[in-house]
C-alpha cells in the first residue's frame, strides 16, 4: 500500500525565500512575541528604544510619545535624526533602516558606544506590521519625510524645506489584519516610559493620550535617577536607612550605577538592567553585585563587631533580606541568552561590577558606621530566622512533606506525568475539592484542596511561612522547590525542570473570601515562585457566578453580573419601546438597551457615592460634564468649579493636578472630601444615554404583546420601568453560585474544568516594578497607602460585594 504523504515530491521548487519584510508579516510573533496586547505595545518600545539609544549617546534630551485619536502612535525625539543621504545599497539610508532587517547603526561601535537594539530589526519590524507609517527627519536644518504601507515605501524621501527641528518623528497605525485587537492601554505605555526616565536621568519623556475629549499627559523626568527609582519602589515600605546608597563607577569602559537601600520587608527587590534592558533572569552583573555585597558586609562585620562566636558569617540571603536595589550597567558588546535578552552572559562583567561596587560600598560603610550597624542588625535577625527556617525545613523533610517523592496525602494526582499536559487545581475548601475530584478528568487534572486562608507572606519570615501547612503542601505538590528569601540564589532558587504541572490553576469561590484567598496565593507565587508567573504557569479559573433558566430553555451559565443582566434584558425588553412626550420619538432595540444600561450604571454609581460628604457636588459635576465637550469641559473652568462647590455648601476649595488627573478638595458640612474629577468625567462619558434624558419630559413604555401602555416616573425612570415589566421577570429563574461547593461535580466540570468550554485567565507580569508596589500597598504593613488606594479607586468598583 502506498502512502501519498511519503511519495509526494519534495524538490528545490518547494523551498521558499521570503524577501524584504515578508518574513515579519508571515511570522510576526517571532519578532514581537505575539499579536495580542503585549506584542502591540512592544511596537512602541521598539521605536522608543531607538530614541533612548540617542539619549545614551548624549545627543537626545526629550522624547514624546502620543496616542492619537485614530489609534495611531507618534514617537518624537530631538536626537540626530536618521541619515537620509544615499547608501551604498543604492537607496536612502532612511529607507534602508525602515525596510531592511538587520540594517542600522548599532553594529558600529563608533556610532553608538552602547545601545539596547543590537540586531537592527526593531523599527523595520514596526514598519512591516503597520497599516501605514510615516517618518519625518530633521537634519542639518532640512526636513525630510517618507511614507510606507505595510513596510513598502509609497513615496521617496521627500525634502519638505527648512526647519529648526532636529531629530525623528515616527508615526504609525498598527495593522488590524495582524493584531487581534488594536487597543492601546495608556498605563501599559507609561510603565516602560517611567522606567526609562529613571534609568536615564538626563531625559524628559512626555506621554500624551489624545483619544478622549480631554487630553491626558504624563511627564517623566527624574534628576535623581536610580536613587529616585529605589524611593519609588519603597514608597509604601518602612526604610531602615535614611536615604538610598548611590554608587557609580567605571572599569574597562563599562559604566556601573547601583542604588540600594534596606526596608523592614522580608524579601529582596532586585531590578537589573543592561543598556536599559531589564534582564529579568539576572546574569553576570547581578552575580557580581551579590558576591560583593555579601563579602563586603562580612568583611566589615569581622573587623568591627565584637561577637562571642568564633566566626561571624552572614549568607547572601541574610545580607539581602529587605534589600531594594536597582543595577544599571552599559556594555558595548553585551552577550544575552537569546533575542529575549533576559540574562547577561558576559563573564568579564562579574568582576567589573564586583570591583566597582565592593570598593565603594566598603568605603561607604566605614564612613557611615551608624548605617552599617543597622544593616548588620537586620542581617543578623535574618540569619536567626534562616536558622529557624532550616530547622523547620529539616523537620518537614523528616516528615516527608517537602520531598518531591512523597506527595501530600490530600493531593488527588493525575495519571500522566508529562508536565506539559498536566494541570493542578488549587481549590478553596474541602467541599469544592470533593466535587472537583469527582468531576475532573483523572488523566491530566490533579486536585489540591486548600483549607482556609494561607499566610500573608508579605508580612512573614520564612520560619513562619514554612509553619503554614497549606503552603508546605503546595510546595511539595508543585515540585520545583521554593526561594528561601525573595529571589535569592543562596537557597538554590526554584528548579523549573522539576515542575510537575504545566498549568497551576487557582480555583476559588466567587465572593470576597475567595478573592482574598486568590490574592494571598498570588502574593506567595509573586514573592517566592515568581518564575512560575514569568514563564506563564499560573492561571485563575473563572467559575460562573450565575445560572439562568428562562421558561423551558436549558440552564445557561454566566460569568458575571453584567452578562446576567444582559441576558435578562434581552428577554425582558424584547419588543418593548419607550415614547418620549408622545411626539413620535422613541427608544427601542439597541438604543433602548444602551439607555437602560447607562441608567443602571448611573444609579449604581450614585448609590456607591452617597456616603461621601461631597456627594451632591460630585453628582452635579456629572450632569454638568454632560453639557460640555473637549476644551470647554468644566474641568478647565476654575471659576465655575468653585461656584459649583459653593452652590452645594462647600468651603475651603482647592484644585490640584496629580499624574494628569484633576482633584478637588473641599469641606462639606464640616467634613473634608477629595474628589478625582477626571475619574468622574470618565464615568460621565460612559453614561451619555442616561444623561440625555430630561426629568421634565414624560415617558411611556409600550409592550409588544398587547400594546399595554404605562406612564413612567421621569424622576425614577429605571425603577418605574422595571416595575412596569416585572411580569416578564417571573419566567426567569436565577441561580447564584456563591461557592464552588454549591455545584455538583458535573456542573463544576462543565463550567470550570472542561478545556473545551471553560475560561481561565493567565497571570502575566508585564510591569514587575508596578506589581511589586501594588503587592506592597495592598498586602504590606502600612495602612495609609492601602486606604489611599481604596479611596482613589473606589469609583471604578462595579461589584462592591460580589
Amino acid at each position: 500500500m502506498s502512502d501519498n504523504s511519503t511519495n509526494k515530491s519534495y524538490t528545490a521548487e518547494d523551498i521558499q525565500v521570503l524577501k524584504g519584510l515578508e518574513a515579519v508579516r508571515k511570522r510576526p510573533a517571532m519578532y514581537i512575541g505575539d499579536v495580542s496586547s503585549r506584542g502591540l505595545h512592544h511596537l512602541i518600545s521598539e521605536v522608543v528604544d531607538n530614541s533612548i539609544d540617542e539619549v545614551m549617546a548624549g545627543v537626545c534630551t526629550r522624547i514624546e510619545v502620543t496616542l492619537n485619536a485614530d489609534d495611531s502612535v507618534s514617537i518624537k525625539d530631538n536626537g540626530r535624526g536618521i541619515p537620509v543621504d544615499m547608501h551604498e545599497e543604492g537607496k536612502s539610508a532612511l529607507e534602508i533602516v525602515m525596510t531592511i532587517l538587520h540594517a542600522g547603526g548599532k553594529f558600529d561601535s563608533d556610532t553608538y558606544k552602547v545601545s539596547g537594539g543590537l540586531h537592527g530589526v526593531g523599527v523595520s519590524v514596526v514598519n512591516a506590521l503597520a497599516e501605514w507609517c510615516t517618518v519625518t527627519v530633521g537634519r542639518k536644518g532640512k526636513l525630510y519625510k517618507q511614507s510606507y504601507k505595510r513596510g513598502i515605501p509609497t513615496t521617496g524621501v521627500e525634502e519638505l524645506g527648512e526647519t529648526e527641528f532636529q531629530g525623528n518623528e515616527t508615526k504609525f497605525l498598527p495593522d488590524r489584519d495582524v493584531f487581534t485587537d488594536v487597543e492601546w492601554k495608556f498605563t501599559v505605555v507609561t510603565q516602560r516610559l517611567r522606567e526609562l526616565a529613571f534609568l536615564n536621568p538626563g531625559v524628559e519623556i512626555v506621554a500624551t493620550d489624545k483619544r478622549t475629549s480631554r487630553e491626558r499627559e504624563e511627564i517623566y523626568h527624574y534628576a535623581g535617577g536610580l536613587s529616585e527609582f529605589v524611593e519609588y519602589l519603597d514608597e509604601n515600605r518602612t526604610r531602615i536607612i535614611p536615604k538610598p546608597i548611590y554608587i557609580k563607577g567605571e572599569r574597562d569602559e563599562v559604566p556601573v550605577e547601583i542604588a540600594l537601600e534596606w526596608t523592614d520587608a522580608y524579601v529582596e527587590t532586585v531590578y537589573a538592567y543592561v543598556n536599559n534592558i531589564h534582564t529579568i533572569e539576572g546574569g553576570t552583573h547581578l552575580a557580581g553585585f551579590k558576591s560583593a555585597l555579601t563579602r563586603t558586609l562580612n568583611s566589615y562585620a569581622s573587623k568591627n563587631v565584637n561577637s562571642k562566636n568564633a566566626k561571624f558569617s552572614l549568607s547572601g540571603d541574610d545580607c539581602r533580606e529587605g534589600l531594594t536595589v536597582v543595577i544599571s550597567i552599559k556594555v558595548a558588546e553585551p552577550q544575552f541568552e537569546g533575542q529575549t535578552k533576559t540574562k547577561l552572559g558576559n563573564s568579564e562583567v562579574k568582576g567589573i561590577v564586583e570591583a566597582v561596587f565592593g570598593d565603594k560600598f566598603s568605603t561607604y560603610l566605614e564612613e557611615n558606621p551608624a548605617v552599617a550597624k543597622k544593616l548588620l542588625e537586620k542581617a543578623s535577625q535574618a540569619a536567626r530566622a534562616r536558622e529557624a527556617a532550616r530547622k523547620a525545613r529539616d523537620l518537614t523533610r523528616r516528615k516527608g512533606v517537602l520531598e518531591s517523592g512523597d506527595l501530600p496525602g490530600k493531593l488527588a494526582d493525575c495519571s500522566i506525568k508529562d508536565p506539559e499536559h498536566c494541570e493542578l487545581f488549587l481549590v478553596e475548601g474541602d467541599s469544592a475539592g470533593g466535587s472537583a475530584k469527582q468531576g475532573r478528568d483523572r488523566k491530566f487534572q490533579a486536585i489540591l484542596p486548600l483549607r482556609g486562608k494561607i499566610l500573608n507572606v508579605e508580612k512573614a519570615r520564612m520560619d513562619k511561612i514554612l509553619a503554614n501547612n497549606e503552603i508546605r503542601t503546595m510546595i511539595s505538590a508543585i515540585g520545583v522547590g521554593f526561594v528561601s528569601f525573595g529571589n535569592g540564589e543562596d537557597s538554590g532558587g526554584i528548579d523549573l525542570t522539576k515542575l510537575r504541572y504545566g498549568k497551576i490553576i487557582i480555583m476559588t469561590d466567587a465572593d470576597v473570601d475567595g478573592a482574598h484567598i486568590r490574592t494571598l496565593l498570588l502574593t506567595f507565587f509573586f514573592r517566592y515562585m515568581r518564575e512560575l508567573i514569568e514563564h506563564g504557569h499560573i492561571y485563575v479559573a473563572q467559575p460562573p457566578l450565575f445560572g439562568l433558566k428562562i421558561g423551558k430553555a436549558n440552564l445557561n451559565y454566566l460569568q458575571s453580573e453584567s452578562e446576567l443582566q444582559r441576558n435578562i434584558d434581552d428577554h425582558v425588553y424584547k419588543g418593548v419601546s419607550i415614547t418620549i412626550n408622545n411626539n413620535g420619538r422613541s427608544l427601542s432595540g439597541e438604543a433602548l438597551q444602551k439607555t437602560i444600561t447607562d441608567l443602571r450604571n448611573l444609579r449604581n454609581w450614585q448609590l456607591s457615592q452617597r456616603s461621601r460628604p461631597g456627594y451632591h457636588f460630585s453628582r452635579a459635576v456629572i450632569y454638568n460634564l454632560s453639557k460640555f465637550k473637549g476644551k470647554d469641559s468644566i474641568l478647565s473652568d476654575l471659576a465655575r468649579l468653585k461656584a459649583l462647590v459653593e452652590e452645594y455648601g462647600g468651603t475651603e476649595f482647592e484644585m490640584t493636578r496629580e499624574s494628569g488627573d484633576v482633584f478637588v478638595t473641599a469641606t462639606f458640612a464640616g467634613k473634608s472630601d477629595r474628589l478625582n474629577l477626571s475619574a468622574i468625567e470618565r464615568k460621565a462619558r460612559t453614561l451619555k444615554q442616561a444623561l440625555k434624558l430630561d426629568q421634565n419630559d414624560s415617558y411611556h413604555v409600550i409592550t409588544s404583546k398587547n400594546d399595554d401602555t404605562h406612564l413612567l416616573d421621569s424622576k425614577n425612570l429605571l425603577g418605574s420601568l422595571e416595575s412596569a415589566l416585572s411580569r416578564r421577570l417571573q419566567s426567569a429563574k436565577i441561580q447564584r453560585f456563591k461557592g464552588l461547593g454549591e455545584m455538583n461535580p458535573e456542573q463544576l466540570w462543565t463550567t470550570t474544568m472542561d478545556r473545551e468550554r471553560r475560561t481561565v485567565l493567565q497571570v502575566t507580569l508585564d510591569d514587575a516594578a508596578g506589581a511589586d508596589r501594588l503587592f506592597t500597598t495592598l498586602m504590606g504593613d502600612k495602612v495609609e497607602p492601602r486606604r489611599n488606594f481604596i479611596e482613589d479607586n473606589a469609583i471604578y468598583v462595579k461589584n462592591l460585594d460580589f
